[in-house]
């Protein structure tokens, strides 16, 4: 696969990716997991068919501890034994979140938000939305322009 361009996020202009890496610093901030974090960006990446943020943070999940079997089964967390509840919540709200147009009327359920609402509070279930949002805008701009999956450059 050809790249169509450089990462927009690059090409766009010097003040964008801080902009975004803030974001993400922030949701760090949020109280949620990191963990969770993770599993959240590797799942819309899953979702989203984005090759490069599915290896990316499989990579970042390797190297941060989690075991060989929470990451190559992330796809179907809910057939498996290796997530916590906490996390099946969290998974559930970001792939609602990601998900928006497959459900017609009210794309996250009250079942999906109460059960997430269960675990987290205002400011989790904030840090959750916003690593959705922006694992989703990722995936707006990776695939879009055809970026590789392997070594992040620069």
């Amino acid at each position: 696969m050809t790249a169509r361009m450089p990462n927009p996020a690059i090409v766009a202009g010097p003040e964008v990716i801080p902009a975004l890496l803030g974001v993400a610093g922030a949701v760090k901030n949020t109280g949620v997991p990191e963990a969770t974090i993770n599993l959240i960006y590797l799942r819309a990446s899953q979702i989203n068919g984005s090759s490069w943020n599915v290896h990316k943070h499989a990579a970042d999940l390797k190297a941060a501890g989690e075991s060989d079997e929470r990451i190559s089964t992330v796809a179907a967390w809910r057939e498996t034994p290796f997530f916590t509840p906490e996390e099946r919540a969290a998974l559930a709200l970001a792939e609602a979140a990601t998900r928006l147009s497959d459900r017609q009327g009210d794309a996250v359920s009250d079942e999906v938000w109460a059960e997430a609402a269960k675990y987290f509070s205002d400011q989790q279930l904030a840090g959750i939305l916003l690593a959705t949002g922006l694992s989703n805008l990722w995936h707006r701009l990776i695939p879009t322009t055809r970026q590789a999956a392997g070594p992040v450059a620069g």
